[in-house]
């Protein structure tokens, strides 16, 4: 089910995400990505989070 929605953006905003488009791309795909990295980015935040925890603050499996 495909159902265009418009976005408003700035020109600004619009001109960087011009720039970051590879020809071809459209600007779902390319949005798709920016969201694709960012939830991986946060992800791994919250690995690096839990590394670097005291263990005596985390639960261990046992527990759970």
């Amino acid at each position: 089910m495909s159902a265009d929605k418009r976005i408003p953006v700035t020109e600004k905003t619009h001109k960087e995400l011009h720039d970051l488009k590879e020809p071809g791309q459209t600007y779902d795909e390319l949005l798709r990505e920016l969201a694709k990295q960012r939830r991986r980015k946060e992800l791994e935040n919250r690995f690096r989070d839990i590394e670097e925890a005291d263990t005596d603050d985390l639960t261990t499996l046992e527990d759970v």
